[in-house]
């Protein structure tokens, strides 16, 4: 990548930390992401996708983690993971063709709004409490999902902290079970948003996988 071992240690520490908070509550790109987009020499594009590989390998931990420890319901599951993918490739492909000079306002505003929120966000549940019919569920969920998908495939900081909140607030699931769901479907987003950028070059792959590879040991501890 050449940049200066210093500044290559700090991307990899922030992935170690990320992967961690990406497993207990999401949102491990609002520490992982600035620090990508203030290297030095990378695009913001470069830094989303750099971004989304590190974050791919560590979700994978993570969610395989909790899919071993906990059995989210497999109709909401899989209904999300569907259409959030949907999503996440349309975000992704917008990401790739906007100019530099659109895409950054975009990531900065989505940082700053995503981590406000995140400090200021009420507790969640900690009781299962279905609030609607199964079809109403599986609408919500099918809603919520693309929705989700085409933000993380577009900027994607917080979008693990949203899927929970609405997971829990929406389907009225337990905070456990939603963070399952959440994990499974932000693994989805992350894979096929990082196809996309794969077909356009923009990772830089040395730097993504070392920062996937600590990105993975925060997400395994975190999810235990």
């Amino acid at each position: 990548s050449g940049l200066p071992p210093h500044l290559i240690a700090l991307a990899l520490a922030a992935a170690l930390l990320a992967g961690w908070v990406d497993a207990v509550v999401g949102g491990g790109g609002l520490i992982q992401l600035p620090v990508l987009i203030l290297l030095p020499g990378l695009t913001p594009l470069q830094a989303i996708a750099t971004n989304k590989l590190s974050g791919t390998i560590g979700i994978t931990v993570s969610a395989g983690t909790f899919l071993h420890r906990v059995r989210p319901p497999a109709a909401v599951t899989l209904t999300m993971l569907t259409c959030a993918v949907g999503g996440a490739v349309a975000g992704a492909s917008l990401a790739a063709r906007l100019p530099a000079g659109v895409l950054l306002p975009i990531v900065f505003v989505a940082v700053v709004a995503v981590g406000a929120y995140t400090l200021l966000r009420p507790r969640l549940g900690e009781a299962s409490q279905p609030r609607f019919s199964p079809r109403v569920r599986l609408a919500l969920a099918a809603v919520l999902a693309i929705g989700m998908g085409v933000y993380d495939g577009l900027a994607g900081p917080g979008t693990g902290t949203f899927l929970t909140i609405g997971v829990v607030t929406l389907l009225g699931s337990s905070f456990v079970e939603g963070s399952a769901i959440a994990r499974v479907v932000n693994w989805g987003t992350n894979a096929a948003a990082l196809t996309v950028f794969i077909v356009h070059g923009a990772p830089l792959y040395a730097l993504g996988l070392a920062m996937g590879a600590l990105n993975a040991a925060g997400g395994y501890l975190g999810a235990r």
